[in-house]
C-alpha cells in the first residue's frame, strides 16, 4: 500500500464485499439495503425470513425484491442462500446451484438464533445433503453454536466445534465450509488449523465489544447478538486474526436490523445493525491495530478468492475524518417517529468515513 496514502489520511481500496448479511424483508429491506449497497458490491444474503428461503422459487422472488430496493445507479449483487432443515432435498439444492440461484446453503442449528426454529435438529439428519454439496461444490455456511440447555451460552461455540464441526469436516473433507461470525480464541485457532477447507467471517461488533459492554449502566440490548460477545481475551484474539493477513479470515458484517421496540422488549431480539458504518468500523480497528495496509485484503480479496469469484474492479476511498454516527436510523417509509433502528456505534465518533465523491 502506498505510504503516501497514509500521510494524506486517505486510503484507497478495492470495493469490498459482505460475506454475511441480513436484509430482512418489506419496509426494513427497502431501507437497510442502501447503506450496504453504497459500499459493498456483493453480499451473501441470509435466508432466515418467515417463512425461510428454502426453495428455488423463494430465492428468486427474494432476490428480485432486493434488487428492486437497490437505489438507482448502484451496482449491487445479492448472493442467495438456501435455509437448511431436516427435510431439505439434495435434489433441490443441486438444481438451485446448477441454475445459479443458490450461492451457498446455511446451517442454523434449531433455535440457535433469530427465525431458526425450522433449522437443523441433528446434523446427521442432513448427511445426504452435505454429501451432495461436497460433490457439486456448494459452500456450507454455519452458525456454529449448540443449543443444549445444559451448555453455558458463552461456551456454545467451542462446544459446537468439538462436538459437531470436527466430525463434519472429518466426514466431508472436501466440503467448503465457512464458520460464520466467530467469537472465540478457540474458533480462531481451529480455523487456522483447518484452512483451506475451513474459513471464517468476523463481524465489526465482535472486534469492538466484549461482554462487559452489554452491562454498562444497565443491560445494553443494542449490544445483544448471537453468538453473544465474549470475554476480552476473545476480542483480542479476533482483532489479531482479522488484522493478521491470513486468508482464512475475511469480512462478514452479520448486520442484523431489528426495530427498537423489538430490541427492548421483554424478550429482546438478537442482532446488531452495523451496515450504516460497517467498513468505517472495520477501518477504525485496523487503524488502532496498526494494520491499515491489511484492510483491503481482509475486506476485498480473501472472500472472493475463497469462493472462487473475481475481485471487484471498482475502488472506494476512505478518509480519516471524524464523524458522529446518528443515534437513530429511520425507515424510509416510516411515519411513526417512535419506530426506528439503532445503528452500531450510535452516538459515537468514528475516525474514518467513506468518500461519496472519490470512487473509480
Amino acid at each position: 500500500m502506498d505510504s503516501l496514502a497514509f500521510k494524506k489520511k486517505r486510503l484507497i481500496i478495492r470495493q469490498p464485499d459482505d460475506w454475511h448479511l441480513h436484509l430482512r424483508d418489506g419496509d426494513i429491506l427497502k431501507s437497510v439495503i442502501s447503506p450496504t449497497a453504497r459500499v459493498f458490491h456483493r453480499a451473501v444474503v441470509m435466508p432466515n425470513l418467515v417463512p425461510p428461503i428454502s426453495t428455488i422459487q423463494q430465492a428468486l422472488a427474494y432476490r428480485e425484491r432486493i434488487l428492486e430496493a437497490v437505489p438507482e445507479g448502484i451496482s449491487f449483487s445479492p448472493l442467495m442462500t438456501a435455509y437448511l432443515s431436516d427435510k431439505t432435498s439434495p435434489k433441490i439444492l443441486e438444481e438451485g446451484f446448477t441454475k445459479g440461484v443458490f450461492f451457498a446453503a446455511k446451517l442454523y442449528p434449531q433455535n440457535a438464533t433469530t427465525n431458526s426454529s425450522l433449522g437443523v435438529s441433528d446434523i446427521t439428519k442432513i448427511n445426504s445433503v452435505l454429501e451432495t454439496m461436497e460433490i457439486i461444490g456448494l459452500p456450507l455456511l454455519i452458525h456454529g453454536e449448540v443449543t443444549n440447555s445444559d451448555v453455558d451460552v458463552f461456551d456454545r461455540e467451542a462446544v459446537f466445534i468439538e462436538q459437531h464441526l470436527e466430525p463434519l469436516l472429518n466426514k466431508f473433507p472436501k466440503l467448503k465450509v465457512v464458520l460464520e461470525h466467530i467469537t472465540t480464541e478457540t474458533a480462531v485457532q481451529y480455523v487456522e488449523s483447518k484452512y483451506p477447507a475451513l474459513a471464517a467471517t468476523i463481524t465489526p461488533h465482535h472486534l469492538h465489544l466484549n461482554r462487559n459492554a452489554m452491562f454498562i449502566n444497565g443491560f445494553r440490548s443494542d449490544f445483544y447478538c448471537l453468538p453473544i460477545v465474549k470475554r476480552e481475551k476473545h476480542r483480542v484474539a479476533l482483532r489479531s486474526a482479522a488484522t493478521s493477513g491470513k486468508p482464512c479470515f475475511f469480512l462478514g458484517t452479520d448486520s442484523a436490523p431489528h426495530l427498537r421496540a423489538d430490541k427492548q422488549s421483554s424478550c429482546g431480539c438478537a442482532g446488531i445493525f452495523n451496515a450504516l458504518n460497517a467498513i468505517e468500523s472495520y477501518a477504525q480497528v485496523f487503524d488502532e491495530e496498526g494494520a491499515l495496509d491489511k484492510l483491503e485484503a481482509f475486506s476485498s480479496e480473501f472472500g472472493p478468492k475463497y469462493y472462487g469469484l473475481p475481485l471487484n474492479e471498482q475502488k472506494i476511498t476512505l478518509i480519516k475524518s471524524p464523524h458522529k454516527v446518528p443515534s437513530k436510523f429511520i425507515l424510509q417509509s416510516n411515519q411513526i417517529e417512535s419506530e426506528y433502528i439503532v445503528p452500531f456505534h450510535s452516538g459515537e465518533t468514528l475516525s474514518w468515513r467513506v468518500s461519496e465523491t472519490e470512487r473509480f
